[in-house]
């Protein structure tokens, strides 16, 4: 996709979502199937089935995904995606990897150490870009991406969280 179409497309979308703030409102869902025997969860991707496990320092065998590293993933392919869609409408030419990585204190899913968080305790994400674009352009672009990329202002900044079982 080039400049001029992901422009066309977007522009009617702005111009909606500016007159009608409530249509820009969308609600996205997940779903996952539980295992009938083993300790494993089933998520359609909307391209392939993935199904979730426990990771090896909490006792998997390394069979199944690791929903840590799902999150992890999210936040690339998104940033990705963001840093893609602004060099694009900038008309900037670049190519490279965009990594993210985590730490996680095992104690605290496991439930040894109660002070211990339960959660990545830090993440760092990090680009490396391959562009004739000036280091100036570049660095706005990445900070255009933090702006933009959803999951990372998700991450950011804590939405409102509930939990319900029927």
């Amino acid at each position: 996709m080039d400049r001029d179409e992901l422009r066309q497309r977007q522009v009617p979308l702005k111009e909606r979502y500016r007159a009608e703030p409530a249509t820009a409102v969308i609600t996205l869902h997940a779903e996952g199937s539980l295992a009938d025997s083993g300790v494993s969860c089933s998520v359609q991707t909307g391209r392939a089935l993935v199904e979730a496990g426990l990771h090896p320092a909490t006792g998997g065998d390394g069979a199944f995904a690791c929903s840590g590293d799902m999150l992890l993933q999210a936040l690339v392919a998104c940033a990705g995606v963001t840093l893609r869609s602004v060099a694009t409408n900038r008309g900037i030419e670049v190519t490279g990897t965009v990594r993210a990585e985590g730490d996680l204190d095992f104690r605290g899913t496991l439930g040894v150490d109660r002070s211990a968080p339960v959660g990545f305790r830090s993440i760092r994400l990090s680009f490396e870009l391959e562009s004739d674009a000036t280091a100036a352009d570049l660095d706005a672009l990445v900070a255009a991406t933090e702006r933009y990329c959803v999951v990372l202002q998700t991450l950011a900044h804590t939405p409102e969280l509930s939990l319900a079982r029927s």
